[in-house]
């Protein structure tokens, strides 16, 4: 490419791109944005577009793609959400005026963290986050950049910052401080983010309060600085950043609130199934963006609980005024993101008329709010601030007919602008005036052909042939003289033609300056209106969890300082609302404030899973401020929750299931206080069965004397039972069964004490297994069982000890000696041969059923 000549427009582009190596650059060519080199070839491949070539004839032809610029936003939507960087070249001159190469300069460069106009409607938030690091400490900065959200808070370790990384659910990460490599392969291999950098502050003293630790301040500064340097404009609508601390709410890892589906089911990663489904009945995109925010964060701050729900007691105690309030909200719009696109520049004549008719619905919900005469409510009436002028203005100029182009005319109210009224004026009415002045000078002259014609060249002239020019009036002048004919104009036509041509070039460009004055007037509320915004969001949020209470019967919950939760005939909230209430089966969870554990056994299958998630779920909810699903609930706040539940490897990271269990384990061990909440399922499953069962053994000593914390513990070691009677703070409970003629039926119900044996047979005759199978693995049990209990008799002569010494050579040869008839000896070579502990399911599943066929 050195070799080659390169023409003024390419060295241009090329000049262009070295500065934004790192993103696409669609450069605007007339009415293309185009792509080059690599650039060009990478797009073509992934937005599915033609590939073609500048200057084809050329030794080397450079790759080229296009995008016609009306259509721009949905390719460029594709690779944001692809994880790419997108510049904006625009053309910032006529080209028709331009002397040599029209001058072009990047506008805007969108990325992953910080589009905001995108064609596809999502009313979720999309945070930006930036972090940074001083010897021993984190921070990290996030914002929304579509409604101007911006917080700060200070971190212990990386950990911290992963989690919370997750938690905010971003996409791209502003990097202000070198990391290792290992963590940045966690955050670009393991969380698949978009890393820049920025490593200059932008030093703005009404956002970033200089009360913030020297931390903060440089991390809220980096990631303005790169907000600034990426959108190239003034955002009025940023707010200033607000401190929060992780502690000021009920903490939970990404992996806690991904069991509990909190904000999305798990399984399916739709709404659908999780605890945000149930809860949503929003009418506004803020209130569901709020809604999302109270679950991801719930309170401990009781008095805070207490007002939420003492609002939401109100809207149930007065029906018919929350039915109004509700329908109300429906005809309120996106404020929040109506502001940012206000401040971006974007916001077109449709914006403006949903911001004027939100603006009438105010007046009516503040008025229904009053008419509920509640002081609970007044902190809410006194902060919605009805904007009336804002109202007026709106109403007045925009035209409730206007398109959402903003150059094409047809956008401001007749009776808002004089001049452009009478631009209007001349165009309605310029015609029948020439009408009027034809048939008025052909009485007047005595032509009777006379008539009025138009051209360009000409504009607008009397046409008159050469037989009537005896008879053409002293105040005409001659325009053009043809062969047969001549024309004229007069001073009353020429008038009517300038003010006509005037009208049709101006009336367009005026409406625009006037549009543009409008939403610079608008741009001034736009903090009132950020805070309007807040106050309708928890207005919608709180009547929605009214009604969501009203219509699934849920009861206020109350909280102690005694430790003591008392859950009486409790739900979980949203199986019960996938099964329906009628099949769903209650249950009552007691821990008094001597109880710290309870150990939960019985078969799978059998509800203690859901039985776990229920208080943890409970407790979510009553933190938020909801009401639950019980006859009576009575819980202690908690600063935390922790869980532990099903089995899954980390098959990014590498980790096995077991590997993922011992760091959550130890991760809840590490951080819980005697205020929190402990849930682990099955804990030790995925080692060797002795190991297992003497690192559960160790966990629930270890959260019994050190730690302290609420905790249920389930297992399917029932050897672990005996513990109640060392531990003086664990009760044991169990699943209920009923065993009738050999059949059992899992009642889904919890009782006290242990479970008295498993039933995993059971549960493989439910999952369909051949009978055969069945009836061999009941005759093999039977046995297991008498040997067990004659080394269990011998054993229990030399040691009391609770997990059985591992098993001896002999012991094992004295259990394999069950299979001792010779047509069976493959089999017992087969197993001897075989590492069980190093198998996958699916090759355990094959394993039995080769033995099977082998049997």
């Amino acid at each position: 490419m050195a070799n080659e000549k390169i023409s003024p427009g390419m060295q241009q582009y090329l000049d262009i791109k070295a500065d934004y190596p790192d993103a696409f650059l669609l450069f605007r060519m007339g009415d293309f944005y185009e792509l080059f080199y690599d650039d060009a070839v990478k797009a073509a491949q992934l937005l599915e577009i033609g590939l073609t070539s500048r200057n084809k004839n050329a030794e080397n032809p450079i790759p080229m793609a296009g995008v016609p610029h009306h259509s721009a936003q949905q390719y460029i939507d594709i690779l944001v959400d692809l994880g790419y960087k997108v510049a904006i070249a625009e053309q910032m001159e006529d080209p028709k005026q331009a002397v040599g190469v029209v001058k072009r300069e990047v506008v805007q460069v969108i990325t992953p963290g910080t589009a905001v106009d995108s064609s596809k409607p999502d009313n979720s938030n999309n945070f930006l986050v930036a972090i940074d690091k001083s010897q021993h400490q984190y921070a990290l900065s996030y914002m929304d950049l579509s409604t101007g959200e911006f917080y700060v808070t200070e971190l212990q370790d990386f950990a911290s910052v992963r989690s919370e990384i997750q938690n905010l659910k971003s996409k791209e990460v502003v990097i202000g401080c070198e990391l290792s490599e290992e963590e940045k392969h966690m955050l670009t291999k393991q969380m698949n983010l978009l890393l820049s950098e920025e490593y200059d502050m932008f030093d703005d003293v009404q956002l970033v309060d200089n009360k913030l630790t020297e931390l903060e301040i440089k991390v809220a500064g980096k990631l303005l600085q790169y907000v600034h340097r990426t959108q190239k404009r003034e955002l009025s609508h940023l707010q200033a950043v607000l401190h929060y601390e992780i502690k000021d709410y009920l903490q939970m890892t990404y992996a806690t609130k991904s069991s509990l589906d909190l904000l999305e089911n798990a399984r399916t990663s739709k709404k659908h199934g999780s605890l945000y489904w149930l809860l949503d009945e929003t009418k506004t995109a803020m209130g569901m963006r709020l809604l999302r925010t109270w679950i991801d964060r719930p309170l401990v701050n009781q008095e805070a609980i207490e007002q939420r729900q003492d609002i939401i007691q109100v809207f149930l105690d007065q029906f018919f005024e929350r039915t109004d309030l509700s329908e109300s909200l429906k005809g309120v719009y996106d404020i929040e993101r109506l502001a940012s696109r206000v401040s971006f520049g974007k916001a077109n004549p449709k914006d403006l008329l949903q911001l004027g008719q939100t603006l009438t619905q105010i007046p009516v919900i503040k008025a229904i709010l009053e008419s509920f005469d509640a002081r609970e409510l007044d902190s809410l009436v006194n902060d919605i601030d009805p904007l009336p002028e804002l109202e007026s203005l709106i109403r007045s100029a925009i035209d409730p007919e206007a398109s959402a182009t903003i150059t094409e005319g047809g956008i401001i109210k007749t009776g808002f602008d004089e001049r452009l009224d009478h631009y209007r004026q001349v165009m309605r009415e310029g015609t029948s005036w020439i009408a009027d002045i034809e048939a008025k000078e052909r009485q007047a002259s005595g032509i009777s052909t006379l008539k009025i014609d138009y051209n360009k060249k000409d504009g607008y002239y009397f046409h008159v042939t050469n037989s009537n020019l005896s008879l053409v009036p002293e105040h005409f002048f001659r325009k053009a003289t043809l062969k047969n004919s001549e024309r004229f104009g007069t001073a009353e036509l020429a008038k009517i033609e300038g003010d006509m041509l005037e009208a049709r070039e101006q009336s367009s460009d005026l409406e625009y300056s006037i549009f543009m004055r409008i939403r610079e007037q608008v741009e001034r509320y736009i903090q009132r209106l950020q805070h309007l915004a807040k106050t309708i969001a928890t207005v919608d949020v709180l009547q929605s969890l009214a009604v969501v209470a009203e219509t699934n019967h849920y009861v206020r919950p109350r909280f102690n300082n005694q430790q003591v939760i008392a859950i009486d005939q409790g739900r979980h909230a949203v199986v019960e609302k996938v099964m329906g209430i009628q099949e769903y089966i209650p249950n009552s969870i007691h821990f008094d404030h001597q109880t710290d554990i309870q150990l939960i056994t019985g078969p799978n299958m059998s509800g203690k899973s859901t039985y776990m998630r229920q208080l943890a779920l409970t407790a979510v909810m009553a933190q938020i401020g909801s009401f639950v699903a019980a006859d009576t609930v009575d819980l202690p706040l908690f600063d935390a929750i922790f869980t532990r539940i099903g089995a899954a490897d980390d098959l990014i990271s590498g980790q096995s299931t077991f590997m993922v269990e011992m760091m959550e384990a130890n991760h809840a061990i590490q951080r819980a206080s005697d205020k929190s909440l402990i849930l682990f399922d099955e804990l030790g499953r995925g080692t060797a069965t002795y190991d297992g069962m003497a690192l559960a053994q160790s966990i629930i000593e270890y959260i019994h004397d050190k730690v302290g914390a609420k905790t249920m513990f389930a297992t399917h070691y029932h050897e672990l039972t005996e513990l109640s009677t060392s531990l003086q703070h664990l009760v044991n409970v169990h699943v209920a069964i009923l065993e009738k003629d050999g059949e059992v039926t899992f009642l889904h119900k919890i009782s006290e004490g242990p479970a008295d044996k498993s039933y995993g047979i059971h549960v493989a005759k439910i999952a369909g297994l051949p009978s055969q199978l069945l009836s061999r693995a009941d005759a093999i049990l039977t046995d297991l069982e008498a040997h067990s209990a004659k080394l269990t008799g011998e054993s229990e002569k030399e040691s009391t000890q609770l997990v059985p010494p591992i098993a001896s050579d002999s012991n094992v040869q004295e259990q394999l000696s069950l299979f001792s008839d010779e047509e069976n000896n493959g089999v017992i070579e087969r197993l001897r041969s075989t590492d069980l502990m190093n198998l996958t399911p699916m090759q355990a599943m094959n394993l039995v059923f080769e033995l099977k066929n082998m049997l």
